[in-house]
C-alpha cells in the first residue's frame, strides 16, 4: 500500500518475525518447569512449591521494571530496547543451562525476568512503527501467537522430553540455545522504523511518555480494560503455573497436564489470528472483547469441574480460544483510546497489570482444599469474569471507527 508521504514495506514481517521468535522462545523459558513440577524437585532436592516459584518470579521482577522499560522503549527506539531485553534473555538462558543446583537456577530465571519486560512492553510498538491501522491488531496478534506457541512448547515438550531419557539440565541449556539464536536474527534483521511512515499524517504522532500517563490514566474505559486484563491474565497464569496440580486430584497424569496446558494454548494461538482479524476488518474491539468473556465461562466450568479425559481437554481449548484470543485486541484498544499516548507505555501499562495478576496465582494456592482441589479459586475466576463483562458493557470503541 503507497499513498504520497507513507508507505508499508514488504519487509515489516520479517520484523515482526524475528520479534516473534524471541517472544516465543522467552515464553518457553517462563513455563518449562511448570509441567515437570514433580520431577524438577525431586531434581534439585527442593519442593514442589520452589518450583513454582520459578514461574512466579518472572511476575515479581516485571512490575518495578515495567514503567522504566516502557520509557526505553519510548525514548531509545524500540531496537535498542529490546535488543537489550534479547542479549540478557540469551546470556541467562544459556547460563540457566549449565545450573545444576537450585540456586544457581533460581538467579539465572532472575536473570531472565529481567529480560522479559523489554520483550512483553513493545508488542504494540512493533506494529504501531511498521503497519498500518487496518493491520496493527492483526499483526499484535501474530506477536500474542508467538508468545502463547512458546506457552505450549514450554508445557507439552519437557515431559516428553523427559519420558525419552533427556535430563532436566540438559533440556534447560536446549532450551537457553534456541533462545539465544532467536536474540542474534533479532538483532541482526530487525530494524527500528521504515525509511517512509506506514500511516497518513497525524496518526503517527505520540505524546512524550509522562504527558501520555497522564492522558491514559484520565480515560476511564482504560482503567476498566486494565480490570480486564488482570482477570484474564489472571486466570490463564493461574491455571497455567498450576496445570499438574490442579487436574492431578481428578486422576490426571503430568503427562495429561502437558497436554491440556498445551491444548489451552493452541485455543488460544487459533482465537489470537481468528478474532483480531475480525475486529481489525470490522474496526470494532468491545464487541469481541464482550464475545471473548461471555464464552469463556463454559470453558472455565468444564476446566473446573471435568473428570472426563476429552471434556477436560476441549474445556482448555475453548478457555484458550475465547479467554486468550482475545488478548491482541485488549492491547490495541488500550493504544487506541489513550492516544496520544506512546504505545510503550499503553502496552507497559497493560502488561504491569497482566503481570501483577500474580495476586491470583497465589490466592489459587491458599484456596487449595485440603485435598488439592483448585476449585474455590477457580470459581473465584469465574466471578471476575462476571464482574468483567459488566464492565466491558461500558466501554466504547474509539471513535475512529467507521461501522
Amino acid at each position: 500500500m503507497t499513498d504520497k508521504g507513507y508507505r508499508v514495506y514488504g519487509y515489516r514481517w520479517v520484523v515482526l518475525a524475528v520479534f516473534m521468535f524471541i517472544n516465543l522462545t522467552i515464553q518457553v523459558l517462563w513455563i518449562c518447569y511448570a509441567p515437570i513440577t514433580l520431577p524438577a524437585a525431586n531434581f534439585y532436592h527442593v519442593s514442589d512449591a520452589q518450583i513454582g516459584f520459578l514461574s512466579e518470579i518472572w511476575f515479581i521482577v516485571f512490575i518495578p521494571l515495567s514503567f522504566p522499560v516502557s520509557w526505553a522503549i519510548d525514548t531509545y527506539g524500540f531496537h535498542r530496547a529490546v535488543g537489550l531485553g534479547a542479549i540478557l534473555m540469551a546470556i541467562f538462558g544459556i547460563l540457566r543451562g549449565f545450573s545444576g543446583s537450585y540456586a544457581l537456577v533460581l538467579w539465572s530465571t532472575v536473570g531472565l525476568g529481567l529480560a522479559q519486560p523489554f520483550l512483553l512492553n513493545a508488542w504494540t510498538k512493533v506494529p504501531a512503527l511498521w503497519f498500518g491501522l487496518e493491520e496493527r491488531a492483526t499483526a499484535v496478534g501474530l506477536v500474542t501467537l508467538s508468545s502463547l506457541l512458546g506457552v505450549a512448547v514450554g508445557e507439552a515438550v519437557p515431559p516428553i522430553l523427559l519420558q525419552g531419557g533427556m535430563s532436566i539440565q540438559t533440556q534447560q541449556l536446549i532450551f537457553g540455545l534456541i533462545a539465544a539464536f532467536s536474540s542474534v536474527l533479532f538483532l541482526i534483521l530487525a530494524r527500528e522504523k521504515p525509511a517512509t511512515p506506514p500511516n497518513p499524517p497525524g496518526q503517527e504522532t505520540r505524546a512524550l511518555m509522562l504527558d501520555g500517563l497522564k492522558r491514559a490514566i484520565t480515560v476511564r474505559d482504560f482503567w476498566f480494560l486494565l480490570f480486564v486484563t488482570f482477570v484474564g491474565l489472571g486466570i490463564f497464569n493461574g491455571v497455567t503455573t498450576w496445570v499438574e496440580d490442579m487436574i492431578s486430584p481428578r486422576g490426571f497424569t503430568p503427562t495429561d497436564a502437558g497436554t491440556f496446558g498445551a491444548l489451552m494454548v493452541v485455543g488460544g494461538v487459533i482465537g489470537a489470528v481468528v478474532l483480531p482479524s475480525f475486529s481489525d476488518k470490522q474496526q470494532k474491539r468491545q464487541r469481541y472483547l464482550l464475545l471473548g468473556f461471555l464464552l469463556a465461562i463454559p470453558g472455565l466450568l468444564g476446566v473446573t469441574y471435568a473428570t472426563n479425559y476429552w471434556l477436560l481437554m476441549i474445556s482448555g481449548f475453548w478457555l484458550g480460544f475465547f479467554l486468550v484470543g482475545i488478548g491482541p485486541i485488549a492491547y490495541q484498544y488500550a493504544a487506541e483510546i489513550t492516544q496520544p499516548t506512546p504505545e510503550g507505555t499503553s502496552n507497559g501499562v497493560m502488561q504491569l497489570f497482566g503481570q501483577i495478576s500474580v495476586i491470583y496465582v497465589y490466592i489459587m494456592v491458599a484456596l487449595k482444599s485440603p485435598d488439592g482441589a483448585f476449585t474455590t479459586s477457580l470459581l473465584l475466576g469465574g466471578g471476575l469474569i462476571i464482574v468483567s463483562i459488566l464492565l466491558i458493557i461500558q466501554m466504547k470503541d474509539p471513535i475512529f471507527s467507521k461501522n
